[in-house]
């Protein structure tokens, strides 16, 4: 008897960003959040510009035209702060 673990991609369906705080629900009912010093740019950014942010392909990233900013909801699941961040809020 095989059986087969199925693949299951995290997708993201809702983003809000506080003060110092990334926090980003899943559809599949998880929530994740990250400090916002792991994104420099994000940090960096106004707070209208943080609440403008595009869900890239089916949710699998997240964008924020304003800031520039990318992220992948892999990449946040992984606890990867963005390239630049600075060493001590990791």
């Amino acid at each position: 008897m095989s059986s087969s673990i199925a693949e299951v991609r995290p997708l993201a369906s809702d983003v809000s960003v506080t003060a110092d705080e990334l926090r980003v629900v899943l559809v599949d009912g998880r929530r994740v959040s990250a400090p916002l010093a792991w994104f420099p740019r994000l940090l960096e950014a106004s707070p209208e510009a943080r609440k403008h942010w595009e869900l890239i392909g089916d949710g699998d990233g997240i964008h924020w035209p304003e800031a520039d900013e990318d992220l992948s909801v892999a990449g946040l699941l992984a606890g990867a702060p963005a390239i630049g961040a600075a060493k001590g809020a990791v």
